[in-house]
Formats: C-alpha cells, sequence, structure tokens
C-alpha cells in the first residue's frame, strides 16, 4: 500500500495510513458477503485493534518527539516510501456466526462495514480540512 505524494506532515501521513487501511478492509468484508455460500469457507478481517495500538503509539511518538515512529507488528509491515503491508486474518466470530446462523454472520459483515465507511469518511474529512484538497475514490 502506498501512501501518495501530497503527504506534507506527520499528521496528514496518519490520516492517509488510516484512509488506505479502510479501503483494503472494505474489499476485505466485501469478499466475506460474497463468498458466503462457498464451501469451507473462512472469512476474514484486517486486525484492526493492532492498527489501532499501531497508530497510538505513533501519534504518542509524535507528540512527544515531532515525529512518527511506525514500528512493525505481527501483521503490518512498514516501508520505505509510505508503503506498508498488512496481512488479513482469520475472522473467528465471523466463522463461527458462519455456521451457526448466516443472518447475524450477514449482519456482523454489515456492521463492520459501516463502521469501516464512517472510519474511511471521517479521515477523508479531515484530510481535506486538513490539505485544503479533495480526495477521489481511486478504485
Amino acid at each position: 500500500m502506498n501512501v501518495p505524494p501530497f503527504v506534507s506532515d506527520n499528521i496528514t501521513d496518519v490520516l492517509m495510513k488510516i484512509v488506505t487501511f479502510t479501503k483494503t478492509r472494505q474489499k476485505i468484508l466485501t469478499e466475506n458477503l460474497n463468498n458466503q455460500h462457498q464451501p469451507a469457507y473462512i472469512p476474514h478481517d484486517l486486525p484492526v485493534e493492532e492498527f489501532s495500538n499501531l497508530l497510538n503509539t505513533a501519534i504518542a511518538e509524535h507528540t512527544q518527539k515531532k515525529r512518527l515512529l511506525y514500528i512493525d507488528t505481527e501483521n503490518i509491515k512498514f516501508e520505505t516510501h509510505g508503503m506498508f503491508s498488512i496481512k488479513a486474518v482469520p475472522d473467528e466470530q465471523a466463522m463461527q456466526l458462519l455456521s451457526d446462523s448466516r443472518d447475524e454472520y450477514v449482519e456482523l459483515q454489515l456492521n463492520k462495514m459501516m463502521e469501516n465507511s464512517l472510519n474511511q469518511r471521517i479521515a477523508m474529512e479531515l484530510l481535506k480540512q486538513k490539505e485544503g484538497i479533495v480526495l477521489y475514490d481511486q478504485n
């Protein structure tokens, strides 16, 4: 995943990482819905709590030392030029619901999609206000 070249400061960088994360997560959650009828399908999700903790640590570093320090985790790795990779992980709760109650499984996926969409819109709105730019969806 690559952060666009208009990143001008640390806060913009954090917001762009949130936008990238949420776009990737939206694709995975959509796959979970689209593939629910496949035999032995294993639903996945991105490690949301891991990403959140990672950003909290980076923001604390920014507050104290005016720099961002991203530290790799088990499922999230940072590379040069703003790039990072995220490994999707099996979603245990969704797996259980998929076998027990298809309706509850769909409801869980839709709720995650709504939460994810809200997070993405907030990050994009903050970016627009901060940078005075209009972001366009590149999907």
